[in-house]
């Protein structure tokens, strides 16, 4: 592998980073435009990573490359995010199995920071910040399981659903979404796996069908004030 090939894998890496962190905090929308020219000219490099960058994020599922259209952000379907977060409860409750028997009090008070945060978040209105707490909450508890592959799988899934929380929960209510966060919280401080299970397995429940009831409103919506303004409703 030559010197040049390496220089453009790790510009690439770089600038596929870059780009995953404008997704995340919604600088990058879903069905917004990332125009190759623009953002090497913002990063300061070549093309040629910055395309690399866009087909390695397209493998992953977070945009969409198509001819004479370019790239474009993702926007998954109902099933796709409902079926995640099926996986994500499978994932952590095993994070939760291997982590709580050993959480310390330092665990306790780093789960309540990032509760804490959340619900300030909600209050002021900054959905972004609130994504990132919640984000951050569930890694906290799989990164202390300290199981490498379990954390690798998990990171997979965790920013493609961070990616649209807010997109897919417009309109929910922010204190109650951050809220089902807190019978995690009590149950790793009983230091009861069992109960953590079932905790996370329940949070993600009822995080799948208020995100369920949250899309089915949002896709009515249109359709109910085109036929109001058509005279067809009462």
């Amino acid at each position: 592998m030559g010197t040049d090939t390496i220089v453009r894998g790790v510009l690439s890496d770089a600038v596929k980073e870059r780009l995953l962190e404008g997704i995340l905090d919604g600088t990058y929308p879903p069905g917004s435009r990332i125009v190759e020219t623009r953002v090497a000219r913002e990063l300061g490099t070549s093309q040629a990573p910055v395309r690399e960058a866009l087909r390695d994020l397209e493998a992953l599922g977070f945009v969409e490359i198509s001819p004479f259209r370019g790239a474009r952000v993702r926007q998954p379907s109902l099933d796709e995010l409902l079926e995640a977060y099926v996986v994500r409860a499978e994932l952590e409750a095993l994070a939760a199995r291997l982590a709580v028997p050993g959480v310390d009090g330092d665990t306790h008070m780093g789960l309540a920071a990032l509760l804490d945060s959340m619900l300030r978040c909600a209050e002021e209105g900054d959905t972004i910040g609130e994504a990132a707490a919640d984000a951050a909450f569930h890694a906290y508890l799989v990164d202390r399981a300290g199981n490498g592959t379990l954390r690798r799988v998990w990171g997979t899934l965790e920013p493609y659903s961070r990616t649209y929380i807010n997109m897919a929960t417009a309109g929910a209510d922010r204190r109650l979404m951050a809220e089902l966060h807190r019978p995690i919280l009590d149950a790793v401080r009983s230091g009861d796996a069992t109960r953590a299970e079932a905790a996370i397995r329940q949070h993600f429940e009822t995080a799948r069908r208020s995100l369920a009831d949250r899309w089915v409103e949002r896709s009515a919506a249109p359709s109910a004030a085109a036929a109001s303004a058509t005279g067809m409703t009462r």
